[in-house]
Protein backbone atom coordinates (compact mmCIF):
# COMPACT_ATOMS: atom_id res chain seq x y z
CA UNK A 1 0.00 0.00 0.00
CA UNK A 2 1.08 3.47 -1.05
CA UNK A 3 1.21 5.25 2.12
CA UNK A 4 2.76 8.38 0.35
CA UNK A 5 -0.41 8.69 -1.73
CA UNK A 6 -2.76 9.78 1.15
CA UNK A 7 -0.64 11.68 3.35
CA UNK A 8 -0.94 15.84 2.97
CA UNK A 9 2.24 16.74 4.70
CA UNK A 10 4.80 13.34 3.50
CA UNK A 11 6.84 15.62 1.08
CA UNK A 12 7.57 18.68 3.40
CA UNK A 13 7.85 16.71 5.93
CA UNK A 14 10.22 14.97 4.60
CA UNK A 15 12.35 18.19 3.79
CA UNK A 16 11.91 18.99 7.06
CA UNK A 17 14.69 15.78 8.02
CA UNK A 18 16.81 16.37 5.38
CA UNK A 19 20.86 16.58 5.50
CA UNK A 20 20.24 19.82 7.67
CA UNK A 21 18.99 17.24 10.81
CA UNK A 22 21.45 14.77 11.80
CA UNK A 23 18.58 13.13 14.25
CA UNK A 24 14.89 13.60 15.23
CA UNK A 25 14.76 15.52 18.10
CA UNK A 26 11.90 14.46 20.77
CA UNK A 27 9.41 17.56 20.22
CA UNK A 28 9.59 16.81 16.86
CA UNK A 29 8.52 13.11 16.56
CA UNK A 30 5.66 14.20 19.54
CA UNK A 31 4.34 16.59 16.69
CA UNK A 32 3.68 13.62 13.88
CA UNK A 33 1.41 10.44 13.44
CA UNK A 34 2.37 6.73 12.76
CA UNK A 35 1.65 7.39 9.18
CA UNK A 36 4.07 10.48 8.87
CA UNK A 37 6.73 9.35 11.06
CA UNK A 38 6.19 5.66 8.85
CA UNK A 39 7.34 7.60 5.33
CA UNK A 40 10.03 9.08 7.09
CA UNK A 41 11.54 5.95 7.02
CA UNK A 42 10.54 5.39 3.99
CA UNK A 43 12.18 8.06 2.87
CA UNK A 44 15.19 7.01 5.03
CA UNK A 45 15.02 10.44 6.85
CA UNK A 46 14.89 8.72 10.58
CA UNK A 47 15.86 5.15 11.31
CA UNK A 48 13.37 2.82 13.58
CA UNK A 49 16.67 2.96 16.03
CA UNK A 50 16.22 6.45 16.31
CA UNK A 51 12.62 6.35 16.70
CA UNK A 52 12.69 4.10 19.85
CA UNK A 53 15.56 5.70 21.27
CA UNK A 54 13.43 8.82 21.18
CA UNK A 55 10.36 6.68 22.68
CA UNK A 56 12.66 5.21 25.47
CA UNK A 57 13.78 9.27 25.88
CA UNK A 58 10.21 10.06 26.56
CA UNK A 59 9.26 7.39 28.64
CA UNK A 60 11.86 8.06 31.26
CA UNK A 61 10.88 11.93 31.00
CA UNK A 62 7.15 12.00 31.13
CA UNK A 63 6.08 8.51 32.84
CA UNK A 64 7.25 8.94 36.16
CA UNK A 65 4.27 11.44 36.60
CA UNK A 66 2.33 9.87 34.32
CA UNK A 67 2.27 6.66 35.52
CA UNK A 68 0.90 5.74 31.74
CA UNK A 69 3.55 2.78 31.51
CA UNK A 70 3.68 0.10 34.36
CA UNK A 71 6.37 -2.01 32.29
CA UNK A 72 8.67 -1.78 29.62
CA UNK A 73 10.77 -4.32 27.63
CA UNK A 74 13.54 -2.23 25.39
CA UNK A 75 15.93 -5.31 24.69
CA UNK A 76 12.34 -7.38 23.25
CA UNK A 77 11.71 -4.00 21.30
CA UNK A 78 15.68 -4.45 19.90
CA UNK A 79 14.78 -7.82 18.79
CA UNK A 80 11.91 -6.76 17.06
CA UNK A 81 13.68 -4.29 15.24
CA UNK A 82 16.51 -6.54 13.60
CA UNK A 83 13.60 -8.77 12.50
CA UNK A 84 10.87 -5.88 11.25
CA UNK A 85 8.50 -7.34 8.95
CA UNK A 86 7.63 -4.97 5.59
CA UNK A 87 4.67 -4.23 7.58
CA UNK A 88 3.38 0.01 7.11
CA UNK A 89 4.06 0.72 10.45
CA UNK A 90 7.48 -1.15 10.35
CA UNK A 91 9.95 0.56 13.29
CA UNK A 92 7.34 2.73 15.31
CA UNK A 93 7.34 1.99 18.55
CA UNK A 94 3.84 0.82 20.07
CA UNK A 95 2.61 -0.04 23.60
CA UNK A 96 0.01 -3.25 24.54
CA UNK A 97 -2.74 -2.25 27.24
CA UNK A 98 -1.73 -4.86 30.36
CA UNK A 99 -5.14 -6.83 29.79
CA UNK A 100 -5.72 -9.84 29.09
CA UNK A 101 -3.54 -9.43 25.56
CA UNK A 102 -0.19 -11.54 26.01
CA UNK A 103 3.33 -10.82 24.30
CA UNK A 104 5.50 -13.75 24.67
CA UNK A 105 8.53 -13.71 27.25
CA UNK A 106 6.49 -10.77 29.43
CA UNK A 107 4.05 -10.77 32.48
CA UNK A 108 0.42 -9.60 31.97
CA UNK A 109 -0.94 -8.86 35.11
CA UNK A 110 -4.14 -7.47 34.58
CA UNK A 111 -3.41 -5.26 37.07
CA UNK A 112 -3.80 -8.15 39.71
CA UNK A 113 -2.09 -9.39 42.21
CA UNK A 114 -3.61 -13.25 40.59
CA UNK A 115 -1.68 -12.76 38.11
CA UNK A 116 1.93 -11.42 38.99
CA UNK A 117 3.29 -14.37 38.01
CA UNK A 118 1.34 -15.21 34.50
CA UNK A 119 4.45 -15.62 32.17
CA UNK A 120 3.19 -16.19 29.02
CA UNK A 121 5.46 -18.19 26.09
CA UNK A 122 3.60 -17.11 23.30
CA UNK A 123 1.44 -14.08 21.19
CA UNK A 124 -2.10 -13.14 21.44
CA UNK A 125 -3.08 -13.44 17.33
CA UNK A 126 -3.49 -9.49 17.78
CA UNK A 127 -0.09 -8.60 19.02
CA UNK A 128 1.04 -11.19 16.28
CA UNK A 129 -0.87 -8.64 13.82
CA UNK A 130 0.76 -5.83 14.87
CA UNK A 131 4.38 -7.18 14.70
CA UNK A 132 3.50 -8.36 11.39
CA UNK A 133 2.70 -5.06 10.64
CA UNK A 134 6.19 -4.13 11.98
CA UNK A 135 5.48 -2.39 15.04
CA UNK A 136 8.44 -2.01 17.67
CA UNK A 137 6.19 -3.63 21.18
CA UNK A 138 8.40 -1.85 23.98
CA UNK A 139 5.90 -1.95 27.29
CA UNK A 140 2.22 -2.36 27.91
CA UNK A 141 0.30 0.39 29.72
CA UNK A 142 -1.39 0.83 33.02
CA UNK A 143 -5.48 0.13 33.36
CA UNK A 144 -7.60 -1.14 36.18
CA UNK A 145 -7.94 -4.82 38.10
CA UNK A 146 -9.72 -6.44 35.34
CA UNK A 147 -10.35 -3.62 33.31
CA UNK A 148 -13.10 -3.13 35.47
CA UNK A 149 -12.96 0.69 36.72
CA UNK A 150 -13.75 3.77 34.19
CA UNK A 151 -10.77 5.23 35.51
CA UNK A 152 -7.33 3.82 35.89
CA UNK A 153 -6.14 3.90 39.38
CA UNK A 154 -5.53 0.47 40.26
CA UNK A 155 -4.29 -0.39 43.79
CA UNK A 156 -1.13 -2.63 41.80
CA UNK A 157 0.26 -0.40 39.61
CA UNK A 158 -1.19 3.07 41.16
CA UNK A 159 -2.85 5.93 39.67
CA UNK A 160 -2.45 7.04 36.13
CA UNK A 161 -2.69 10.98 35.48
CA UNK A 162 -3.98 12.87 32.70
CA UNK A 163 -1.62 15.22 30.56
CA UNK A 164 -3.93 17.88 30.46
CA UNK A 165 -3.77 18.12 34.35
CA UNK A 166 -2.23 15.91 36.32
CA UNK A 167 -5.29 16.01 39.27
CA UNK A 168 -7.26 14.42 36.51
CA UNK A 169 -8.30 11.08 35.78
CA UNK A 170 -7.37 9.86 32.00
CA UNK A 171 -10.31 7.61 32.06
CA UNK A 172 -10.58 4.05 31.66
CA UNK A 173 -10.18 1.00 31.63
CA UNK A 174 -7.35 1.96 28.55
CA UNK A 175 -6.06 5.05 30.66
CA UNK A 176 -2.44 4.16 29.80
CA UNK A 177 -2.64 4.11 26.49
CA UNK A 178 -4.34 7.47 26.38
CA UNK A 179 -1.64 9.13 28.19
CA UNK A 180 0.98 7.63 26.60
CA UNK A 181 -0.39 8.86 23.25
CA UNK A 182 -1.66 12.40 25.09
CA UNK A 183 1.85 12.98 26.42
CA UNK A 184 3.67 12.13 23.04
CA UNK A 185 5.73 9.36 23.98
CA UNK A 186 3.99 6.68 21.28
CA UNK A 187 1.91 8.23 18.18
CA UNK A 188 -0.93 5.34 19.08
CA UNK A 189 -1.29 2.09 21.45
CA UNK A 190 -3.28 -0.70 21.60
CA UNK A 191 -6.61 -0.39 24.15
CA UNK A 192 -9.42 -2.54 24.62
CA UNK A 193 -13.70 -1.71 25.23
CA UNK A 194 -16.10 -3.74 27.48
CA UNK A 195 -18.18 -0.73 28.53
CA UNK A 196 -16.35 2.99 26.95
CA UNK A 197 -13.04 1.94 27.46
CA UNK A 198 -11.51 3.06 24.25
CA UNK A 199 -14.14 5.96 23.74
CA UNK A 200 -13.45 7.40 27.42
CA UNK A 201 -10.08 8.14 28.27
CA UNK A 202 -9.66 8.86 24.36
CA UNK A 203 -12.56 11.36 25.15
CA UNK A 204 -10.55 12.86 28.69
CA UNK A 205 -7.22 12.94 27.25
CA UNK A 206 -8.31 14.74 23.94
CA UNK A 207 -7.58 11.35 21.51
CA UNK A 208 -9.42 9.85 18.70
CA UNK A 209 -10.81 6.41 19.81
CA UNK A 210 -12.49 3.55 17.79
CA UNK A 211 -14.29 0.47 18.98
CA UNK A 212 -14.88 -1.85 15.97
CA UNK A 213 -17.71 -3.47 15.43
CA UNK A 214 -18.34 -6.94 17.68
CA UNK A 215 -15.86 -9.93 16.00
CA UNK A 216 -13.96 -7.19 13.52
CA UNK A 217 -10.55 -8.01 15.28
CA UNK A 218 -9.46 -10.97 16.86
CA UNK A 219 -8.41 -11.39 21.30
CA UNK A 220 -7.73 -15.05 20.52
CA UNK A 221 -6.25 -17.94 21.36
CA UNK A 222 -6.65 -17.59 24.83
CA UNK A 223 -10.47 -16.95 25.19
CA UNK A 224 -12.38 -16.17 21.88
CA UNK A 225 -14.82 -13.66 23.17
CA UNK A 226 -14.03 -10.87 25.81
CA UNK A 227 -17.37 -10.70 28.40
CA UNK A 228 -19.75 -12.42 25.95
CA UNK A 229 -18.96 -10.15 22.97
CA UNK A 230 -19.23 -6.54 25.02
CA UNK A 231 -15.39 -6.39 24.82
CA UNK A 232 -13.48 -5.73 21.76
CA UNK A 233 -9.94 -4.54 20.76
CA UNK A 234 -8.56 -1.81 19.01
CA UNK A 235 -6.61 1.70 19.54
CA UNK A 236 -6.39 4.99 20.82
CA UNK A 237 -4.74 7.12 18.14
CA UNK A 238 -3.73 10.62 17.13
CA UNK A 239 -4.70 10.55 14.11
CA UNK A 240 -8.29 9.19 11.56
CA UNK A 241 -5.99 7.76 9.48
CA UNK A 242 -3.78 6.02 11.88
CA UNK A 243 -6.61 3.86 13.42
CA UNK A 244 -7.59 3.18 9.71
CA UNK A 245 -4.45 2.09 8.33
CA UNK A 246 -3.86 -0.06 11.61
CA UNK A 247 -7.12 -1.72 11.84
CA UNK A 248 -6.41 -2.73 8.00
CA UNK A 249 -3.47 -5.00 8.94
CA UNK A 250 -5.80 -6.40 12.36
CA UNK A 251 -9.31 -6.90 10.90
CA UNK A 252 -9.91 -10.51 10.20
CA UNK A 253 -11.24 -13.72 11.93
CA UNK A 254 -8.64 -15.95 13.54
CA UNK A 255 -8.94 -19.75 13.90
CA UNK A 256 -11.83 -20.97 16.25
CA UNK A 257 -13.63 -17.79 15.95
CA UNK A 258 -17.34 -17.87 17.01
CA UNK A 259 -17.99 -15.27 14.45
CA UNK A 260 -16.77 -12.07 13.02
CA UNK A 261 -17.66 -9.03 11.73
CA UNK A 262 -19.01 -8.47 7.55
CA UNK A 263 -16.08 -8.62 5.40
CA UNK A 264 -15.22 -5.54 3.68
CA UNK A 265 -14.94 -5.03 -0.14
CA UNK A 266 -12.27 -2.04 0.64
CA UNK A 267 -8.88 -0.94 2.47
CA UNK A 268 -10.44 1.89 5.54
CA UNK A 269 -7.39 3.45 4.90
CA UNK A 270 -7.59 3.73 1.06
CA UNK A 271 -11.70 4.86 1.82
CA UNK A 272 -11.05 7.09 4.74
CA UNK A 273 -10.33 10.12 3.02
CA UNK A 274 -12.68 9.47 0.81
CA UNK A 275 -15.67 12.47 1.20
CA UNK A 276 -18.66 10.70 2.78
CA UNK A 277 -21.90 12.23 1.09
CA UNK A 278 -24.37 14.58 2.64
CA UNK A 279 -25.59 12.01 5.94
CA UNK A 280 -28.55 12.29 8.38
CA UNK A 281 -27.41 11.84 11.63
CA UNK A 282 -29.62 11.65 14.70
CA UNK A 283 -28.40 13.96 17.56
CA UNK A 284 -29.39 11.76 20.69
CA UNK A 285 -28.36 14.22 24.34
CA UNK A 286 -30.05 11.92 27.12
CA UNK A 287 -28.01 9.26 28.25
CA UNK A 288 -28.99 5.84 27.36
CA UNK A 289 -29.08 3.96 30.91
CA UNK A 290 -30.73 7.33 32.24
CA UNK A 291 -27.38 8.45 34.05
CA UNK A 292 -27.87 12.69 34.50
CA UNK A 293 -25.62 14.63 32.50
CA UNK A 294 -23.03 17.48 32.85
CA UNK A 295 -24.91 20.30 30.63
CA UNK A 296 -21.53 21.64 29.56
CA UNK A 297 -20.85 18.13 27.63
CA UNK A 298 -24.69 18.70 25.79
CA UNK A 299 -23.30 22.07 25.14
CA UNK A 300 -20.37 21.23 23.56
CA UNK A 301 -22.11 18.08 21.01
CA UNK A 302 -24.04 20.82 20.06
CA UNK A 303 -21.57 22.55 19.04
CA UNK A 304 -20.28 19.51 17.14
CA UNK A 305 -23.65 19.01 15.88
CA UNK A 306 -23.31 22.22 13.55
CA UNK A 307 -20.00 21.77 12.63
CA UNK A 308 -21.17 18.78 10.69
CA UNK A 309 -24.35 20.66 9.40
CA UNK A 310 -21.40 22.81 8.09
CA UNK A 311 -20.02 20.16 6.60
CA UNK A 312 -23.22 19.50 4.88
CA UNK A 313 -24.81 17.18 7.05
CA UNK A 314 -28.52 16.44 8.14
CA UNK A 315 -28.92 17.19 12.16
CA UNK A 316 -32.16 15.91 13.63
CA UNK A 317 -32.29 15.38 17.15
CA UNK A 318 -34.09 12.43 18.15
CA UNK A 319 -34.50 9.60 20.77
CA UNK A 320 -33.57 5.60 20.58
CA UNK A 321 -36.18 3.50 21.79
CA UNK A 322 -34.13 2.00 24.84
CA UNK A 323 -35.09 0.83 28.18
CA UNK A 324 -31.95 2.13 30.38
CA UNK A 325 -32.58 -0.50 33.04
CA UNK A 326 -32.24 -2.90 30.39
CA UNK A 327 -28.81 -1.23 29.46
CA UNK A 328 -27.87 -0.80 32.69
CA UNK A 329 -28.93 -4.63 34.06
CA UNK A 330 -28.42 -7.13 31.11
CA UNK A 331 -24.72 -5.17 30.18
CA UNK A 332 -24.12 -5.68 34.54
CA UNK A 333 -24.75 -9.11 34.22
CA UNK A 334 -22.44 -10.22 31.69
CA UNK A 335 -19.38 -8.91 32.85
CA UNK A 336 -19.83 -9.51 36.47
CA UNK A 337 -20.61 -13.31 35.73
CA UNK A 338 -17.53 -12.61 33.46
CA UNK A 339 -15.77 -11.17 35.53
CA UNK A 340 -16.34 -14.19 38.09
CA UNK A 341 -15.31 -16.81 35.88
CA UNK A 342 -11.81 -15.45 35.39
CA UNK A 343 -11.58 -15.24 39.21
CA UNK A 344 -12.62 -18.69 39.71
CA UNK A 345 -10.50 -20.13 36.78
CA UNK A 346 -7.40 -18.60 38.17
CA UNK A 347 -8.24 -19.87 41.74
CA UNK A 348 -8.39 -23.22 40.38
CA UNK A 349 -5.24 -22.69 38.32
CA UNK A 350 -3.36 -21.58 41.84
CA UNK A 351 -5.13 -23.84 43.73
CA UNK A 352 -5.86 -21.85 46.56
CA UNK A 353 -9.25 -20.48 48.04
CA UNK A 354 -9.64 -16.63 46.82
CA UNK A 355 -10.11 -14.25 49.25
CA UNK A 356 -11.05 -10.27 49.84
CA UNK A 357 -7.33 -9.46 50.19
CA UNK A 358 -6.66 -11.14 46.80
CA UNK A 359 -8.50 -8.15 44.95
CA UNK A 360 -9.64 -4.66 45.29
CA UNK A 361 -12.98 -3.89 46.59
CA UNK A 362 -14.95 -3.67 44.01
CA UNK A 363 -13.64 -6.62 41.91
CA UNK A 364 -14.14 -8.62 44.80
CA UNK A 365 -17.69 -7.65 45.21
CA UNK A 366 -18.53 -8.63 41.05
CA UNK A 367 -17.26 -12.06 41.95
CA UNK A 368 -19.58 -12.41 44.96
CA UNK A 369 -22.24 -11.05 43.09
CA UNK A 370 -21.34 -13.40 40.08
CA UNK A 371 -22.23 -16.76 42.30
CA UNK A 372 -25.77 -15.54 42.71
CA UNK A 373 -26.58 -14.85 39.05
CA UNK A 374 -27.84 -17.97 37.57
CA UNK A 375 -27.77 -19.63 34.01
CA UNK A 376 -31.48 -18.17 33.66
CA UNK A 377 -29.80 -14.61 34.73
CA UNK A 378 -27.28 -14.83 32.02
CA UNK A 379 -29.54 -16.12 29.21
CA UNK A 380 -32.06 -13.89 29.41
CA UNK A 381 -29.33 -10.97 29.60
CA UNK A 382 -27.84 -12.14 26.16
CA UNK A 383 -30.97 -12.16 24.60
CA UNK A 384 -31.66 -8.50 26.24
CA UNK A 385 -28.52 -7.11 24.25
CA UNK A 386 -29.60 -9.04 21.06
CA UNK A 387 -32.81 -7.23 21.45
CA UNK A 388 -31.07 -4.02 21.70
CA UNK A 389 -28.93 -4.83 19.20
CA UNK A 390 -32.10 -5.40 16.49
CA UNK A 391 -33.48 -2.04 18.04
CA UNK A 392 -30.39 0.07 17.07
CA UNK A 393 -30.14 -1.61 13.90
CA UNK A 394 -33.85 -0.61 13.08
CA UNK A 395 -33.10 2.45 13.67
CA UNK A 396 -30.12 3.04 11.36
CA UNK A 397 -32.58 2.07 8.88
CA UNK A 398 -33.37 5.95 8.59
CA UNK A 399 -30.48 7.47 9.84
CA UNK A 400 -26.59 7.12 8.69
CA UNK A 401 -25.35 7.79 12.29
CA UNK A 402 -25.99 9.10 15.67
CA UNK A 403 -24.21 11.65 17.35
CA UNK A 404 -24.04 11.83 21.16
CA UNK A 405 -21.65 13.13 23.83
CA UNK A 406 -18.49 10.62 24.49
CA UNK A 407 -19.34 9.93 28.31
CA UNK A 408 -22.39 12.18 30.41
CA UNK A 409 -19.56 14.24 33.03
CA UNK A 410 -15.83 15.65 32.53
CA UNK A 411 -12.70 13.96 33.60
CA UNK A 412 -13.11 13.23 37.16
CA UNK A 413 -10.46 13.82 39.72
CA UNK A 414 -8.22 11.32 40.59
CA UNK A 415 -9.83 9.92 43.49
CA UNK A 416 -13.39 10.13 42.06
CA UNK A 417 -13.71 6.49 41.56
CA UNK A 418 -12.51 4.51 44.29
CA UNK A 419 -12.39 1.12 43.59
CA UNK A 420 -11.62 0.10 47.43
CA UNK A 421 -14.79 2.56 48.80
CA UNK A 422 -17.23 0.65 50.75
CA UNK A 423 -19.69 3.45 49.16
CA UNK A 424 -21.35 1.57 46.28
CA UNK A 425 -23.65 3.40 45.47
CA UNK A 426 -21.83 6.77 44.91
CA UNK A 427 -19.30 4.37 43.03
CA UNK A 428 -21.87 3.43 40.80
CA UNK A 429 -23.64 6.73 40.14
CA UNK A 430 -20.25 7.79 38.51
CA UNK A 431 -19.56 4.70 36.78
CA UNK A 432 -22.89 4.95 35.01
CA UNK A 433 -22.64 8.50 34.14
CA UNK A 434 -19.25 7.51 32.59
CA UNK A 435 -20.54 4.61 30.18
CA UNK A 436 -24.09 6.35 29.88
CA UNK A 437 -23.41 6.84 26.33
CA UNK A 438 -20.92 4.10 25.64
CA UNK A 439 -21.86 1.08 27.12
CA UNK A 440 -25.11 0.63 24.76
CA UNK A 441 -22.65 -0.31 21.88
CA UNK A 442 -20.64 -2.59 23.26
CA UNK A 443 -23.79 -4.32 23.92
CA UNK A 444 -25.49 -3.93 20.58
CA UNK A 445 -21.81 -4.57 18.83
CA UNK A 446 -22.22 -1.33 16.42
CA UNK A 447 -18.67 0.23 15.68
CA UNK A 448 -18.42 3.96 17.67
CA UNK A 449 -16.01 6.63 17.88
CA UNK A 450 -14.69 9.50 20.35
CA UNK A 451 -14.01 12.86 18.46
CA UNK A 452 -12.15 15.17 20.25
CA UNK A 453 -14.08 18.25 19.51
CA UNK A 454 -14.42 20.41 22.86
CA UNK A 455 -12.92 21.91 26.13
CA UNK A 456 -14.92 22.08 28.73
CA UNK A 457 -14.61 25.59 30.99
CA UNK A 458 -11.84 24.02 33.04
CA UNK A 459 -10.11 23.49 29.68
CA UNK A 460 -10.40 19.86 30.26
CA UNK A 461 -10.91 17.88 26.84
CA UNK A 462 -14.64 16.50 25.95
CA UNK A 463 -15.31 14.47 23.40
CA UNK A 464 -18.14 13.52 20.86
CA UNK A 465 -19.22 9.88 20.55
CA UNK A 466 -19.88 8.62 16.40
CA UNK A 467 -21.89 5.16 16.29
CA UNK A 468 -22.41 3.81 12.63
CA UNK A 469 -24.29 0.77 11.75
CA UNK A 470 -23.26 -2.57 12.20
CA UNK A 471 -20.07 -2.84 10.39
CA UNK A 472 -19.69 0.23 9.20
CA UNK A 473 -16.45 1.35 10.71
CA UNK A 474 -15.62 2.96 6.85
CA UNK A 475 -18.05 5.67 7.30
CA UNK A 476 -17.09 6.57 10.55
CA UNK A 477 -13.34 6.82 9.45
CA UNK A 478 -14.81 9.10 6.42
CA UNK A 479 -16.88 11.13 8.81
CA UNK A 480 -13.84 11.67 11.27
CA UNK A 481 -11.35 12.45 8.61
CA UNK A 482 -13.33 14.87 7.40
CA UNK A 483 -13.89 16.70 10.68
CA UNK A 484 -10.28 16.74 11.14
CA UNK A 485 -9.37 17.70 7.93
CA UNK A 486 -12.21 20.71 8.70
CA UNK A 487 -10.02 21.97 12.08
CA UNK A 488 -12.64 20.82 14.22
CA UNK A 489 -10.73 18.42 16.30
CA UNK A 490 -9.13 20.25 19.20
CA UNK A 491 -5.30 20.38 19.31
CA UNK A 492 -3.42 17.66 21.33
CA UNK A 493 -2.26 20.49 23.78
CA UNK A 494 -0.05 18.32 26.20
CA UNK A 495 2.47 18.18 23.21
CA UNK A 496 3.05 21.46 23.38
CA UNK A 497 4.77 20.92 26.51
Amino acid sequence: MDLKSCSLFAGSIARLYSDAYDTMKAYEYKELDAVDLANLIDDRQVTPAELLALAQELTELKNEALNAIVQTFWELADKQLNELTNGPFAGIPFLIKNLNQQVSGTVTTNSSKLFLNELSDQDTTLVSRYKSAGLAIFGKTNTPEFGLATTTEPQLHGPTKNPWNLLHSTGGSSGGAAAAVASGIVPMANASDGGGSIRIPASCCGLFGLKPTRGRVPIGPFAMEGWGGLSTSHAITKSVRDSALLLDFTQGPELGSPYHAPTTDSSFFETHAIEPGKCRIALCLETFNGAPYDPQVVEITKKAAKNLENLGHTIEETKLSINPELVRSAHGIIAVSHIGSTVKKMAKKLNQVITEEHLEKVTWNNYLSAQEISGADYAGAIGDIHQMGRIVSEFFTDFDLILSPSLACAPPRIGALDTMSEDTDRYLSLLYQMIGYTSLFNDTGHPACSLPLGLNSEGLPIGSQLVASFGNEKLLFQIANQVEKAGYFQPILPLRN
